[in-house]
This record gives C-alpha cells, structure tokens and sequence, in this order.
C-alpha cells in the first residue's frame, strides 16, 4: 500500500503543526506548552483517553480500534524536545526562543504522530489499541527511561512498541532501517588531571598539567586502535579540554577533559570504560599527575528487535519501495533504546533529503518526508492489529 491519500489531503495542516512546534522549542523536561499543544490536538481528534504527567511531561493516548478481539497494543512514540542551539535558518517559521531550536527533527516526528492519530481516529480500521507516546528529555535526560520507570508498558499492556527518526542526506521520504544494533550506548566522562602550577618560565619548578592532558588524549585513542577487535566499533572523544587559568606565563594547577564513549556492544562498552581508566591514571602518573575520572554510562545501545525490524521494514517497503535493509548502525545516541529493552519492537529512520546534518544551527525537518512518515506510523497499527 503506498503513501495514504489522507496525508496528501492533510499534508499543508500537518506541515502547520509542525513549523509551530518549530517556532516554540523547549528543553528536555521543560516541554509543558508542547506537551499541551500535543493534547488539545489530540483531543480535537475525538480522543479522549489521554494521560499526561509520564516520564514527569510526557502525554499517553489511547485510540481504540473498531474492535479488540485481539487484546493486543502496538505503541507509536515520538520525543518532543529541541536542542540549545542558537537557529540560524532565517526561516518565517524560526524559533522565537533564542538559544533553542529544533536542531534535530523532533518537531517533525512529533506532528507525524500527530497525523497519524488524526488519522486513526477517524477511520479506527485495526483490531486492538494503539498507544500512542509523545516523550520528553530525548537530548539528554533519558525521558524515555523516565517513562518506563513510570509504568509506561505495564499501564497500557504495550506488546510492541515503534519508534522514527529523520536522517539528512537520505533521500525524502527514503526508510532505512537494521536488525539488531542501530544507534550507540552514549557514555560520557570528565577527567580532571591535577599536578603543580607554576611560572611558564621555569616548568621544571612545576609539573605541567597541560603537557600530562595533551598526552592523555592522544593515548585514549589507542583504546579504538589497538584495544577493540578491529571488525567492532567504539568512538572515543575528547570534546573540551579546560586549565583553571586563562595566562600567557602560567601553568596550570589542574585541566579538566570532558568527551565521550559511544559502544554497540556492551563487552566493548566494558571494555572501554576499563581502558579509559587504565590509560588515563597510568599516562598521568607518567608525567607525575593524578587523575580523577568520573566516568557515567549513558543511554544503551538501540538494538531492534529482528522479527519487529522485518515488521517495519515490510510496512516501509509497501510505502516507499527500496527500504535500505542494512543500513551501518550510527554512533549516535538514542533513549528509544530503554523502551527497545522491555518491549520489542524497532526504530526506523526516514530520509530529510539534503542540508544540513541534526544538531546544526542551520539544520530544518524537511515537510516534504511527512506524508511517507505518517503513512508508517499508521500502517505499522493497521497492520500488525489487522482484524482477524
């Protein structure tokens, strides 16, 4: 079945919903306009069973099919928060908030859903329920733990659950999708290496942090080079590295690392964690530093299910033919992947077309890929709750 013509007809409405969420991006768990937004448009559809206040600002909805004969749920989620960034598109539809911006999408996916539901709701032509899941904190936060620990499967007898994202550089409308892992476990560390400050002049009267750091650095890459086996994948990145002094003629007493590690493989993950501290306290005591790590794991690895994976991408393949079936896994993060861990399911990613990279100053959810999306969202529901 390809692209419903329902989306075409609402197409322009949904692309409106979509550029407000745009202009009025919020953080994390601070989505309280958006998270109302989400509802008065869900209840304009005539759905009544919603819940809000999962996972702290989350919204949970209930669209009942025709029938339930089955007794079965599939949710549908799609996080709502933005990025601090400041935009800089020049869009009619730019973000009014400066320093926040929807950098990653998040307003697309959210007014897919949305569509969906609108969609749903009128013609309700699946046996079962459908939970439909608008979550917080994405970009830091783990809104999606935060809503499993709320109940989120158990409340509404979730027996699988799906999940989208855009990429940019996939062609519009384009599906990509992998078994197993998809996206990173996302680790963050700071490092704070400590020695004796001291006059530039003489650094043979101090022990010179900077040096020791520098150092640390290009060793922690030693954990990818010659650590893990070869066919397997780890980042390990020193993101900022930052003296307690800003002085042409002084050294430091102290230099803070911070970065992070991004595994698909919890024996790796394990793997360069311990490495991480091994290399860092012996390359600091080499050059007569200590080193304090505060090391702390992050989102999981986003691993599909693969009898779900087979589900979406069979959906995907009837709405746009040509569904990349093992796309590289990415080394991003993702808290889908909490949701992922009680439940199985998948997440698929949905082509943006060209421009700039999520995360960008200049980066725009492309509308052009909204109908494909919202016609995915519903006949994931239409199909895996078909009557009989």
């Amino acid at each position: 079945m390809p692209i419903k013509n329902r989306f075409a007809e609402t197409h322009a409405e949904i692309a409106a919903w979509r550029r407000h969420l745009h202009q009025h991006p919020e953080l994390q768990f601070d989505v309280h306009e958006t998270a109302k937004f989400v509802e008065e448009k869900l209840r304009s559809f005539g759905i009544t069973d919603i819940t809000t206040g999962i996972g702290q600002t989350g919204v949970v909805a209930v669209i009942e099919g025709r029938s339930n004969t089955s007794g079965r749920a599939i949710g549908l989620r799609a996080d709502m928060d933005a990025l601090p960034i400041m935009e800089a598109t020049g869009l009619e539809y730019a973000s009014k908030t400066p320093g926040k911006m929807h950098a990653c999408g998040h307003d697309g996916h959210t007014a897919m859903l949305l569509g969906a539901a609108q969609y749903l709701a009128e013609t309700r032509n699946f046996d079962g329920r459908c939970v439909l899941i608008f979550q917080p904190a994405e970009e830091g936060g783990g809104g999606g733990n935060e809503m499993v620990k709320d109940g989120l499967m158990e409340r509404w007898g979730i027996d699988e659950v799906y999940g989208m994202h855009n990429m940019p550089d996939y062609p519009v409308g384009q599906f990509a999708i992998r078994k197993g892992a998809l996206l990173a476990a996302a680790d963050q560390f700071e490092i704070v290496i400590e020695g004796q400050g001291g006059h530039a002049a003489a650094p043979h009267e101090a022990i010179d942090t900077n040096l020791a750091a520098a150092h640390v650095v290009v060793a922690l890459q030693s954990i990818a080079s010659r650590n893990v086996d070869p066919v397997k994948q780890v980042v390990v990145s020193v993101c900022t590295m930052r003296s307690d002094t800003e002085s042409h003629n002084v050294l430091p007493q102290t230099v803070k690392l911070i970065g992070t590690v991004r595994t698909l493989d919890e024996d790796v993950r394990d793997l360069a964690e311990q490495r991480l501290r091994d290399v860092t306290t012996h390359t600091a005591a080499a050059y007569q530093c200590t080193a304090q790590i505060d090391y702390e794991r992050g989102y999981p690895v986003t691993i599909n299910h693969d009898t779900e994976t087979d589900y979406a991408a069979d959906v995907a393949e009837n709405i746009m033919p040509g569904v990349w079936r093992d796309t590289p896994p990415i080394m991003a993060g993702e808290d889908f992947s909490y949701m992922l861990n009680v439940r199985p399911g998948a997440y698929i990613m949905i082509g943006n077309g060209e421009g700039p990279t999520v995360h960008h100053p200049k980066y725009d959810f492309n509308d052009d890929a909204i109908p494909a999306g919202c016609s995915w969202f519903a006949e994931m529901v239409e199909i895996r709750l078909a009557a009989g």
